[in-house]
């Protein structure tokens, strides 16, 4: 199955049969699991999401069409009564989820973990605070104190990826939390970019030299990187962003990384080739993680202006088994405009990774 989000901030649910490379309409839930609820890895027709008026996280099977609690965060921890709620992981066995709270993206203030055997705990990024039902509680040693962009689990459910949001903060780049500890990690080094976690490493570009200098380290060693592509020459001319899935990643993170890659000033005609300077510029690729050799796989393009909007600037997930990867595109705005009139229209495709 796969979901796509729609402009008014609701998903639609579908089923995709590898075999055909076709997808049809399922039977989308008629209640609020956020705007981007996270599929199961143990079971295919499941999705876990947070209502975000409510802040509870609920599952829901799509077999069935039933939903459940799972938990209420506002029994654990106080929260303000203009707060949201945003599910935005749960580890790879199903047991632990992990939710940011708040008011609003960049000015979110909380990080949540529910464990299913122990229970909740939280992180209160603005104060430094830890408490909960397990685990050691206290205030922090670092003195950072910042706010929340976004937040990520590591698939292991032990490390959440927190990326800032407001300003005035002690410190650089990204942040990890070593959930059952008190450990805060901070990047500041090679912070730049969008990052991803796999189960207990994290990977993203170090900001040198070349956008795909990327650096794979632990997440309980964030000064521990180790490139993933050697011998590359410095980048030639313009190049804007990549993003990046490791769904499929085990736990030992040796299964490849991939992504998708563009810049928004690409030609709007059909047949005309996309602008590039060197390889890996508007393209789905995957690279190596296992420490045995550089080795990039190239396997398609993302044919995108990136200028219609956020989803215009290529998105893309990993299927779980790595044999497909979805990912969003206008095009080159060919495929007619929206019915407002003011922008190209954005689609969603699935490349087989063969």
């Amino acid at each position: 199955m796969f979901y796509i989000d729609t402009s008014g901030g609701s998903f639609l649910l579908y089923d995709f049969d590898p075999a055909t490379m076709t997808a049809r309409p399922a039977s989308t839930p008629k209640r609020d699991l956020g705007g981007e609820p996270e599929f199961s890895f143990q079971q295919a027709s499941i999705l876990y999401g947070m209502s975000r008026r409510d802040r509870v996280i609920e599952q829901y099977d799509a077999s069935t069409g039933r939903a459940a609690e799972i938990n209420d965060p506002s029994k654990c921890v106080k929260l303000g009564s203009g707060d949201s709620g945003y599910l935005t992981g749960v580890s790879a066995d199903d047991n632990r989820f992990t939710a940011v709270l708040g008011p609003q993206q960049d000015k979110n203030y909380m990080i949540y973990v529910y464990d299913r055997t122990q229970g909740c705990r939280w992180y209160n990024t603005q104060t430094g605070e830890i408490g909960g039902q397990w685990g050691p509680k206290g205030t922090i040693s670092a003195p950072d104190r910042f706010l929340l962009h976004n937040a990520r689990m590591a698939k292991s459910g032990k490390f959440v990826y927190m990326t800032r949001g407001g300003t005035g903060s002690i410190g650089h780049g990204w942040v990890v939390w070593e959930v059952d500890s008190m450990n805060i990690g901070v990047c500041t080094q090679g912070c730049s970019g969008h990052h991803v976690t796999g189960y207990s490493h994290i990977i993203g570009p170090s900001g040198a030299l070349h956008p795909l200098d990327l650096w794979i380290r632990p997440l309980n060693n964030l000064e521990a990187h180790n490139p993933l592509i050697e011998g590359l020459e410095p980048a030639k001319g313009f190049w804007f962003d990549s993003h990046f899935s490791w769904n499929n990643a085990t736990p030992d993170d040796s299964t490849p990384v991939c992504f998708s890659s563009y810049r928004p000033n690409n030609p709007d005609t059909p047949g005309a080739a996309p602008l590039a300077t060197g390889p890996w510029q508007n393209e789905i690729d995957c690279a190596a993680t296992d420490g045995k050799a550089s080795k990039v796989w190239r396997f398609a393009h993302t044919y995108s202006t990136a200028r219609n909007g956020f989803w215009s600037t290529p998105r893309g997930n990993v299927s779980q088994d790595g044999r497909f990867f979805m990912f969003t595109s206008d095009w080159e705005d060919q495929l007619g405009k929206k019915p407002n009139g003011n922008q190209y229209r954005t689609d969603v495709f699935i490349v087989e990774l063969k």
